[in-house]
């Protein structure tokens, strides 16, 4: 073989990159081993995922190819890759994330879409006041704003630092002047206030289901933010058992719960006096996973 063969086939383009990578992700199980690779690989190289593919055939230099290499070893032991290039995707926007918030999964999306959706089309909710608790990331309370511009959204959170986190995203998306960020456990932020809507992606892993939970996530993502007690319910029930003395007449109450859930957080609602009309919706797998009951 010449010389300029083996020197080809030494290039390290894009393609190859892409290709060698995407395998070793699939190999160790990593999740959306495709996307994973390309989000590392634009991360590294400071472009869009698009350009990836306009021009596959750039060879890396051996800087670009020691970073890549370096967040490769991270992901293919679990780190999550969100946390490495610093954002996640929620709602057709981008997201700052860090260790101290969860990482925005599409199943939070049904919430806020049925959100807006009811907004637009019930007559008294059009300009509603909205508290989204255990804010993390923020990325229910910016996407609502974003969507919503005559609301106004109270978040909360007991984490300082998710807080920070929060409020960048909304300073990022424009969104700042409609969202009261408020330190604090669970609902004690909404003293003297009656929002028309309370919303929440609470933490709702069972200590059951704890030991199961992917590495990726047990070991990375805030536990604060994940564990929900001995059936997982602990916040789901405290959310609950209050919405009807915090929410306004007529309100709503819209939680994301685990899909196997469903039937035990129905039965909470109807045990709960001031709640009526209890549904789970379903998410974009079709699961069972959004929880709305009324006042």
């Amino acid at each position: 073989m010449s010389g300029g063969a083996r020197q080809r086939e030494e290039v390290w383009s894009t393609r190859r990159l892409l290709a060698w990578t995407t395998d070793f992700f699939t190999r160790r199980g990593i999740d959306s081993p495709r996307l994973s690779a390309e989000m590392l690989l634009a991360h590294v190289l400071e472009v869009p995922r698009i350009k990836l593919y306009l021009d596959p055939d750039r060879p890396a230099s051996e800087l670009e190819r020691a970073a890549f290499r370096e967040l490769v070893e991270r992901v293919g032991k679990h780190e999550p890759v969100d946390y490495l290039v610093g954002s996640a995707p929620f709602f057709s926007l981008q997201f700052k994330v860090t260790p101290a918030v969860l990482i925005p999964r599409p199943s939070t999306e049904t919430l806020v879409e049925h959100v807006i959706q009811h907004s637009r089309r019930t007559p008294g909710f059009n300009a509603p006041l909205i508290a989204d608790i255990a804010t993390g990331s923020g990325c229910i309370a910016v996407a609502l704003a974003k969507n919503l511009p005559n609301c106004r959204v109270l978040a909360t959170d007991i984490s300082p630092p998710a807080l920070e986190v929060a409020q960048a995203n909304a300073a990022a998306h424009g969104v700042s002047s409609s969202i009261d960020f408020r330190p604090g456990d669970l609902l004690e932020p909404l003293s003297g206030f009656k929002p028309r809507y309370l919303v929440s992606n609470p933490p709702y892993i069972s200590d059951a289901e704890w030991a199961e939970v992917a590495p990726n996530v047990k070991d990375y993502e805030p536990t604060l933010a994940l564990r929900g007690g001995k059936d997982g319910l602990d916040y789901i029930r405290t959310l609950i058992a209050k919405a009807p003395a915090t929410l306004d007449r007529p309100g709503q109450l819209v939680l994301e719960i685990a899909a196997a859930q469903k039937a035990a957080v129905l039965d909470l609602v109807k045990q709960s006096p001031g709640l009526s009309n209890p549904r789970v919706l379903a998410d974009h797998e079709g699961l069972p996973r959004v929880l709305v009951a009324e006042t």
